[in-house]
């Protein structure tokens, strides 16, 4: 098969022929129909995830047609579409039999801890866990989607946010899945604020259904302003990954609110507002994606119309482009998310 695959960090990524992939026991292996151009992808890439270990193929938001299957798989048969989360879950520690698989501690994550969708094949492992099928109606590019950033919004939203009709929600950054967030917090009804500093970003958070696009370029204390313009968030959400608008996220919150931190963080500490989270008794959530059990829910607001998907994509790739777009990812030159759909 032909594969995006970097021998060093940072280094060139070449499009190779390597050997086709084989199902575990557990596992299938699946044709990759589309797979998403994440910024986690980049940052393994550059050497930040200690998982990855070179030669390595990247790519964790796919969507893929079972090939092969592994032979005490019992749920999924070939021919059927599916996606899987980053975070496949293996089903029976702790909090997998909680139903909280995204925090699996034996957890596998393609494109990470093994090869990922960046080929024209990949594998799915514990896949009676994390192999979800897609609806017919559903079409290769947003089921993609689903596999990592629109599931991630959800979760930090829906789940940890605990959004409600009507509340503000604050979105810290509009990238992939800022604009996600932006798109789940419309499609439940919240009042949604986007903030950037980026008019073309802004302006796809508009198109996904924000009721204030809010530039804010210079602006000294964006706490502040959201609480006169809006009067504070009642679920603020870090997209970005950077102690200044994770601050920002908290300060914006009314009391009681709910700050929730979905931006990876570069480094393993960083100072945070404890004293406002104290003060107004906010609440403090981390997100680390979303368990399999619930996709099947994201893909029916996406089945449904409520989530519409594709004003997020600005560009569709081919498996080529993936030796330039991803490196160009460090740049923040493109708004919007990336595709590629042409793999052959």
């Amino acid at each position: 098969m032909r594969a995006a695959v970097y021998t060093r960090f940072g280094g060139e990524i070449d499009i190779v022929d390597v050997a086709d992939p084989t199902p575990p026991a557990d596992g299938v292996v699946v044709q990759v129909l589309a797979v998403g151009l994440c910024r986690s992808d980049f940052h393994g890439w550059h050497g930040t995830d200690p998982d990855i270990v070179c030669p390595h193929v990247g790519g964790h938001e796919f969507v893929g047609r079972v090939v092969a299957v592994g032979g005490e798989v019992t749920r999924v048969r070939a021919g059927q579409r599916v996606v899987a989360p980053f975070v496949c879950g293996c089903g029976t520690c702790e909090p997998c039999r909680l139903g909280q698989h995204q925090v699996c501690r034996r957890q596998a994550q393609p494109g990470f801890t093994r090869w990922g969708a960046f080929a024209q094949y990949t594998v799915v492992p514990y896949a009676d866990v994390n192999a979800v099928v897609v609806p017919d109606g559903i079409g290769d590019t947003e089921a993609a989607l689903v596999g990592c950033r629109v599931s991630t919004a959800y979760r930090g939203v829906v789940e940890r946010g605990r959004i409600a009709p009507g509340e503000v929600l604050v979105v810290h950054a509009c990238g992939g899945v800022g604009l996600a967030a932006v798109a789940v917090g419309a499609a439940m009804g919240a009042e949604v604020v986007a903030l950037d500093v980026s008019a073309a970003a802004l302006e796809l958070a508009g198109r996904l259904g924000a009721h204030h696009l809010v530039d804010v370029t210079g602006v000294d204390d964006v706490g502040a302003l959201v609480h006169e313009r809006f009067g504070g968030a009642h679920v603020s959400v870090e997209c970005l990954g950077h102690h200044v608008t994770a601050a920002n996220s908290v300060y914006s919150l009314r009391p009681l609110g709910r700050h929730v931190q979905i931006g990876l963080f570069p480094s393993a500490s960083a100072d945070f507002p404890v004293s406002r989270v104290i003060r107004d008794e906010l609440e403090v959530h981390g997100v680390h994606g979303l368990s399999a059990s619930r996709l099947p829910q994201v893909l029916d607001l996406v089945g449904s119309g409520r989530l519409d998907l594709l004003p997020m994509v600005s560009h569709t790739l081919e498996l080529a482009d993936v030796a330039t777009a991803l490196p160009a990812m460090g740049r923040f030159a493109a708004p919007g998310v990336s595709v590629v759909t042409r793999l052959d």
